[in-house]
């Protein structure tokens, strides 16, 4: 029976050369000049520090342009509000993989809705979509990328 897999994965490489340009670029910009300010990244959680709130908004605007440069989809990143102290601002920027189960749901039931002849399955944070004909799954995948869900769809795994 013919399957696919829905996911929704960013690759932390270049997630990390993306947060390594963006360094480079805050150290050689004018408006930046003699202001401690630098993102670091752990996993996919990018902390972003400088002194004040404006800086902060710069930071996260170069960051996403570098991003959106090497490939990986905006709609995956999440900020947090800017912690902010008299001399100091901090802000956490998550960056999201995998489908979280209320979004898994959502899909299950938006295909059930729309009377395709599928089947879905949650599998942890992936959702598994088999159906009798590969004209089905074809139906499935263009219904899905119409529909706006918050974060970026992969389709993988396509098999006979």
């Amino acid at each position: 029976m013919p399957s696919f897999d829905v996911v929704s994965q960013v690759d932390l490489q270049e997630v990390r050369n993306a947060v390594d340009q963006a360094n480079r670029e805050i150290s050689t910009r004018f408006d930046f000049k003699g202001v401690d300010a630098h993102l670091q990244q752990n996993d996919s959680e990018v902390t972003a520090r400088a002194e004040s709130d404006f800086q902060l908004r710069q930071m996260l605007d170069i960051l996403q342009q570098k991003l959106a440069k090497r490939g990986v989809d905006i709609g995956c990143v999440e900020t947090s509000p800017a912690e902010s102290s008299l001399n100091h601002a901090r802000q956490k920027i998550l960056i999201r993989q995998g489908i979280d189960s209320d979004t898994a749901r959502k899909m299950v039931k938006a295909l059930k809705g729309a009377k395709l002849k599928v089947q879905a399955q949650i599998q942890e944070d992936q959702l598994r979509v088999s159906g009798k004909k590969r004209d089905d799954l074809q139906q499935a995948i263009a219904f899905l990328r119409g529909e706006e869900y918050g974060l970026p769809l992969q389709f993988i795994n396509f098999r006979d």
